[in-house]
């Protein structure tokens, strides 16, 4: 293994690559994962909520495709504040960012061990998780171009499965007299719209895909161009898959009072939903797909936030080790190992835990990202040298303000005890950058971008200048 010295990430990445990765991070067959829990929080209204999310969504994907555009790097949302507003910032960004980056694969991991203990109910679902955690760990450790091939296949096999439920949905609800009508799921709940702005909230989970695009902008072949698509791409094509998949299974499979459903129904309810529309044979099917998906999703996830350890390593700010490249594979192997010891806690969670905090993590960093874009764009350091266009103003101004705004707006709506958790942990990483700056007498490191792309010499000159005890 080596330091930055000598080895790097690898450009081997194009649009379609990098839109699949997205696509399978925000693994398509997680609107059944989440079925039953997202239900019960809106009283039914799933698809109301998907339709909220995605709009929010939008701006904020919009948001990142503008900041990748200025900082083609691995880093994701902390490389964009810590440029934006400075390194304590973008550290206690990358640090909320984190939280949902650990948590995606665990709730994949949960997941598939839910699935696939449902079919061998003599074996402990711990077993299938934790099998799942270590083949994802080597994966991550042999390199992208693996991953790449691996998600483009999964990506296929899951649309593929969608489009076959979809059919069977629809098919049983034809023959269904009590079924809703095509626009009853559509419509929202009479009595309150909060429940469908905290099922929105839970959802953003659902969309980390395109955040997950960014962290690879240093393996994409031509970042500037490629990554913003990508990341409009998976967000557009995801949320309406999300939309429609849960259109239809709520006309195929109607509960008219969600609060009452048993915690069993609520944690596995995408299999319930299976066999109503396709008996028990499609439902083995439509079960092994699913496990796929989480597989995909859990290993993007892998690589997503060993990217963001690695960038944070790099510079520094996290212990170096965590910024060490494999010199055979090119991959941050410390980084992907320490996340898969933290996903062992997968084994002890529960599945609302899981989400609630991924929601959390994402919703903090969605709004960091919009005020950076603003901060970057229109008033950079150093001050303007020509005036604004009203176009300008448009896309870097009122764009991310209202992305902003939606995102604040549902993260206030995620429930009490979601706050209680993210504050310790956000408490925590205060900490963590307190000691690592002398209790703020000594700055962040922070990269440098005055050149077109980060060289490895200038990140190593990075690391010689802020050393770990201080000395300069």
């Amino acid at each position: 293994m080596s330091q930055n010295t000598g080895a790097h990430l690898k450009r081997t990445l194009g649009p379609i690559t990098l839109t699949l990765f997205g696509l399978s991070y925000m693994a398509i067959g997680t609107v059944f994962t989440t079925y039953g829990i997202v239900n019960q929080l809106t009283e039914g209204h799933l698809v109301d909520s998907y339709v909220v999310a995605l709009i929010v969504m939008l701006f904020t994907a919009s948001s990142y495709a503008a900041m990748v555009r200025r900082y083609p790097v691995a880093g994701s949302a902390y490389t964009y504040a810590q440029q934006s507003f400075g390194g304590a910032t973008g550290f206690l960004t990358g640090w909320v960012l984190m939280l949902d980056y650990l948590f995606i694969p665990m709730i994949n991991f949960l997941i598939l061990g839910l699935y696939v203990g449902t079919q061998f109910p003599d074996v402990p679902s711990w077993v299938f998780t934790l099998a799942a955690l270590v083949a994802v760990f080597v994966f991550n450790v042999l390199g992208i171009s693996l991953v790449g091939k691996i998600n483009t296949v999964i990506v296929v096999v899951s649309l593929a499965a969608v489009l076959v439920f979809a059919v069977l949905a629809i098919k049983t609800a034809i023959g269904d007299p009590n079924a809703p009508s095509l626009i009853e799921p559509f419509i929202p709940g009479t009595e309150s719209y909060s429940p469908i702005f905290t099922g929105a909230a839970v959802l953003a989970l659902s969309f980390l895909g395109f955040d997950a695009v960014s962290t690879l902008s240093e393996e994409a072949k031509r970042p500037r161009k490629d990554i913003p698509r990508a990341i409009m791409l998976t967000t557009i094509i995801g949320g309406l898959i999300f939309i429609f998949v849960a259109w239809v299974g709520a006309r195929a499979y109607y509960l008219s009072d969600w609060s009452q459903a048993s915690q069993e129904l609520l944690d596995a309810a995408g299999v319930v939903l299976f066999d109503h529309v396709g008996g028990e044979v499609l439902t083995a099917i439509f079960i092994i797909i699913t496990v796929a998906g989480c597989f995909g999703s859990g290993l993007a996830g892998q690589v997503a936030v060993s990217r963001i350890l690695y960038s944070m390593g790099r510079d520094g700010i996290l212990p170096r080790p965590l910024g060490i490249l494999s010199k055979r594979f090119g991959t941050p192997i410390v980084a992907a190992t320490t996340v898969s010891v933290v996903a062992l806690s997968s084994l002890f969670l529960s599945l609302d835990q899981a989400a609630f905090m991924i929601s959390f993590g994402a919703l903090a960093a969605f709004a960091m990202v919009n005020l950076a874009v603003i901060r970057t764009y229109l008033f950079p350091q150093g001050g303007r040298t020509e005036p604004l266009t009203a176009w300008q103003v448009i896309r870097y101004g009122v764009l991310p303000l209202v992305g902003f705004a939606l995102t604040i707006w549902l993260w206030t709506s995620l429930e009490g005890l979601t706050w209680i958790i993210g504050g310790i942990w956000l408490l925590i990483g205060v900490v963590i950058l307190a000691l690592k700056t002398g209790f703020f007498r000594r700055p962040v490191p922070k990269l440098d971008f005055s050149e077109e792309e980060p060289s490895t010499e200038a990140i190593d000159a990075l690391s010689k200048e802020f050393p770990l005890d201080g000395t300069r």
